[in-house]
């Protein structure tokens, strides 16, 4: 894995640092998943992994201004860091703050799913629509 992963962060141009080696190694085995930094630096304790919160919101901002993660930010103050970075839309279960891909739903046919969405200024395009479904027990 630290091979490939190496390989990966010097891809986007990332110097492949023990810390980003570190947390990198914890984000990217197995598979896609939705982190806030706390839980993993948490991770990255458990892990013997010595890095301060501060390392790790500076990592994860890193990865995703070089496409390596996707932040969704839920609310003010509370985003999540997706390693799935293909277009993709999320449930949110309020009751115990998990977030979830909703799979299938593409921006290919986001007239589909949002009917009516209207046309991006003259000398502009959407970059993305980013879709949360809040959840809440019944």
């Amino acid at each position: 894995m630290e091979v490939a992963l190496i390989e990966r962060l010097r891809h986007v141009g990332l110097r492949p640092t023990r810390q980003r080696l570190a947390l990198g190694g914890l984000l990217f085995k197995g598979e896609d998943r939705h982190v806030t930094a706390e839980q993993l630096h948490g991770e990255a304790l458990t892990a013997g992994v010595r890095v301060s919160v501060a390392t790790v919101y500076n990592t994860l901002h890193q990865f995703t201004e070089a496409g390596l993660l996707r932040e969704v930010v839920v609310e003010a103050g509370r985003c999540y860091f997706d390693t799935n970075t293909s277009e993709h839309f999320h449930f949110f279960f309020e009751d115990d703050a998990r977030l979830m891909d909703i799979h299938g739903a593409h921006s290919d046919a986001l007239n589909d799913v949002l009917p009516g969405l209207p046309m991006a200024p003259e000398g502009t395009q959407v970059e993305r629509v980013d879709i949360i479904i809040r959840l809440k027990r019944a």
